[in-house]
């Protein structure tokens, strides 16, 4: 088999500020093979997303390795961090992140001309077959608030097939849905895992997840266990702040990534397509920074 994510003893250590660190990432070491449908699992602040922010690409460690896909992406920098990111991972977001004035299938199509590397009408045939594959082909031309939560998550997945990614990365994919939908998105990406050889890595606090997955880890502390803790353990204030940022984080740089493409392909696009696509990206990272800004402005209020 060959290994998809290979981590070696990564550390990441954040620093709050007045002198207070946290480290999330306490010498992982991690090995994700071709196919696999692994679920990590573990309390808010212990270390999840951060974990899948190095496997990402959205945040460097500091120190260990980092190689997917037979790439070291450690030494990497931003610009060539966000080609990577566009070509070889595809990412599930809780809240979706597709932007509202496209519609289903545009959404879908967007990382294909972000790549640049199929034609518009490659680019829409295969957007369509997308759609099908996750059973929206009927609903394709709606926008996102015309969509229900869980068929909203399904143009999600499609869009992080799009581009043919070596791993699918999912952070809580059936966190902002209803237990009945989630059951359902679990089971399409079971199917496309086994009949796409599809990698995924889902951090989740679902144990419906978990089940459904091949290979169940645990998050304790910074470091990744095989087996569940015998006990829970008490995570810290400063550590559930890490995460918050690690959330604010890759949204933020998943945003910026996006909008980066968009103005590399500008003279592509159908004007008003680039207009709805910009207008949405922008907005939305606004509200990202503004969020960004009152979670600093509280801890600065706490000190």
């Amino acid at each position: 088999m060959n290994s998809i994510v290979e981590l070696h003893k990564v550390v990441k250590i954040y620093e709050l500020g007045e002198g207070i660190e946290v480290q999330a990432l306490r010498g992982i070491n991690l090995k994700v093979e071709r196919g696999e449908f692994v679920s990590i699992q573990g309390p808010s602040g212990s270390g999840k997303t951060t974990l899948l922010n190095m496997v990402g690409g959205l945040d460097k460690p500091t120190s260990g390795k980092v190689v997917i896909d037979g790439t070291d992406i450690t030494p990497l920098g931003e610009k060539e961090l966000a080609r990577f990111r566009r070509e070889k991972i595809g990412f599930i977001f809780q809240f979706f992140n597709l932007v509202p004035l496209l519609t289903a299938l545009e959404n879908v199509e967007l990382p294909m001309l972000f790549s640049g590397k199929l034609s518009d009408r490659e680019i829409r045939e295969r957007a369509i077959d997308l759609l099908k594959l996750v059973g929206l082909e009927k609903r394709m031309h709606h926008k996102p608030t015309q969509l229900s939560g869980g068929e909203q998550q399904r143009v999600a997945i499609a869009r992080a097939l799009a581009n043919e990614p070596a791993i699918i990365l999912g952070d809580e994919p059936t966190g902002n849905i209803d237990r009945a939908t989630g059951r359902r998105i679990i089971r399409l990406i079971q199917n496309l895992n086994e009949t796409l050889d599809q990698t995924f890595v889902i951090v989740t606090h679902d144990p419906a997840v978990a089940e459904a997955s091949k290979r169940r880890l645990f998050m304790v502390d910074g470091r990744l266990e095989s087996q569940p803790p015998k006990e829970v353990s008490t995570v810290s204030p400063d550590a559930l702040k890490a995460e918050r940022r690690q959330l604010l984080l890759a949204e933020l740089l998943w945003l910026k990534t996006s909008l980066k493409a968009l103005e590399e392909r500008r003279e592509e696009l159908h004007p008003e397509a680039y207009r709805r696509a910009f207008l949405s990206y922008k907005t939305r990272l606004k509200k990202i920074k503004k969020l960004a800004y009152r979670y600093a402005s509280k801890r600065r209020e706490h000190r």
